[in-house]
């Protein structure tokens, strides 16, 4: 029979508390791994399904870092053109949030290039651009973007995360968790990086980050150039098969510490093991373009593997056509304070013509209606000019472009408008937040139902906001 000082211990108030807090960390785990689930291979609503149909697969964002000018890329103004050189009416920038121009005397900048006409929509797109401007009737201009953050980093991280606060899910861990991957031997969220044109603007990688959402759904950085993960073979004298008897004996080991410990990473652990042990035969073939044919080659403009933007388009068509859910291209060359008229032609030259070939490739496999392409930057430029020749362009929130191509977009469209001088966003105006919910729908996710609890609050990728864009829906 048990002491009394045995039966006290047993019912003394730290074991009673002790046991009451394991009991609710099992309440918790459950809670835990019922939201995980949405992440599984059809996680939405379980059996259910979507919310409702599906339009596209994956998406594939283009992020142009730095923030491209939409009146050098997707928006005509005469108005500037006709008052080049002229004092900015006060009437537009008093009380406006400014970056680097506050206290400059703020004078008009015209288009630094010529508009033309394009496809049967007679869509306005700058000659630097012809590749993308053969496709006029294939995309969808949104005009009338604007953002709440006027620096890079902050800027990229809102325009990822719907979110000014550092730590928040990207859109594309969100996309993750939502739908689950739709491959097993290579990530279901990639992201490439490029740099070369113009300045260009460091990337974090808390830009494609899961923030509170499990660590599966994380973003997985390939290398650009050279071999795209790091030690991917086995060393000398390691062969397959013993490599896999040591993951199954690792994963074994997480198994049984997941019988001790409620702790929802080691699943996550166990996973990315496996994954891990996939990915040394499917990078391999990944990485290798010996079998794309040069005429594909030669319409992307690449060498593979040299870490071009160009190169990146390619590998991203690949890593679609393996099934990968989200991929994001960063290319860093758009900040264009001064010299832009030789630093825009550069970078646009770079960025044009791969652009244009991925949208091309995928509509000739028939991937393109699938596939939600989204090309754009954090923000805009203003229409007063900036450096010591005027030749530059500051960074502007206020009024921006954007275009979407692929899956459930109406070809050929233009959608919004800033006002005369390129500032405000005047019709449609178009938040960040409306942008995810769009692309949710077009998954066939409703942004509205898509939560995870988190410290005793249900979030979202749109958070409390977030409208169809339904002017650019086919």
């Amino acid at each position: 029979m048990s002491s009394f000082s045995e039966y006290a211990t047993e019912v003394n108030r730290r074991t009673f508390l002790k046991k009451s807090l394991s009991s609710l960390g099992v309440v918790a785990l459950g809670d835990l791994f019922a939201s995980d689930a949405i992440g599984a291979s059809n996680p939405i609503l379980g059996s259910t399904g979507l919310h409702h149909p599906a339009k596209v697969k994956r998406i594939i964002h283009l992020c142009m870092a730095g923030g491209p000018s939409h009146l050098e890329t997707f928006d005509y103004k005469p108005v500037l053109e006709a008052q080049h050189g002229q004092a900015m009416p006060t009437s537009v920038t008093d009380g406006e949030q400014i970056a680097q121009l506050q206290g400059a005397e703020l004078k008009i900048k015209g288009p630094t290039f010529k508009f033309s006409r394009h496809g049967q929509s007679g869509m306005q797109i700058s000659d630097q651009f012809p590749h993308i401007a053969g496709l006029a009737d294939e995309i969808a201009v949104i005009r009338s973007m604007y953002t709440e953050q006027i620096n890079h980093d902050p800027a990229h991280t809102f325009m990822n995360t719907g979110s000014i606060i550092p730590g928040r899910p990207s859109m594309g861990a969100w996309t993750l968790y939502g739908l689950g991957s739709l491959s097993n031997d290579l990530p279901g969220y990639v992201v490439l990086t490029s740099e070369a044109g113009g300045q260009g603007q460091p990337i974090s990688a808390k830009q494609w980050h899961n923030g509170f959402l499990p660590s599966k759904h994380q973003g997985v950085e390939l290398q650009s150039k050279g071999d795209p993960v790091y030690y991917v073979g086995n060393p000398d004298g390691v062969s397959r098969g013993s490599q896999g008897d040591l993951v199954e004996t690792i994963n074994s080991l997480n198994d049984h510490l997941a019988s001790q410990r409620h702790d929802p990473e080691i699943a996550t652990r166990i996973a990315q093991y496996e994954l891990a042990f996939q990915m040394q035969a499917s990078v391999p073939d990944l990485a290798d373009f010996s079998k794309e044919p040069q005429h594909i080659l030669e319409s992307y403009g690449c060498t593979p593997g040299d870490g071009s933007y160009a190169s990146n388009c390619l590998m991203a068509r690949r890593l679609a056509e393996r099934g990968v859910r989200f991929i994001q291209l960063y290319h860093r060359g758009w900040d264009h304070h001064s010299n832009l008229e030789k630093n825009f032609t550069s970078v646009a030259q770079l960025a044009d013509q791969p652009t244009a070939a991925l949208i091309k490739d995928l509509k000739e496999r028939g991937m393109l209606d699938e596939t939600l392409i989204i090309w754009g930057g954090e923000f805009g430029r203003t229409p007063m000019s900036q450096g010591g020749g005027g030749d530059g362009r500051d960074h502007h929130i206020k009024g921006f472009s954007i275009f979407l191509a692929g899956g459930g977009i109406k070809g050929g469209t233009t959608y919004g408008a800033t006002d005369d001088f390129g500032y405000n966003a005047e019709e449609n105006p178009t938040a960040v937040h409306d942008l995810h919910a769009t692309m949710l729908h077009l998954l066939g996710v409703d942004h509205k139902r898509l939560t995870y609890k988190f410290q005793g609050r249900d979030f979202r990728l749109t958070d409390v906001h977030g409208h169809l864009i339904d002017g650019i829906l086919a």
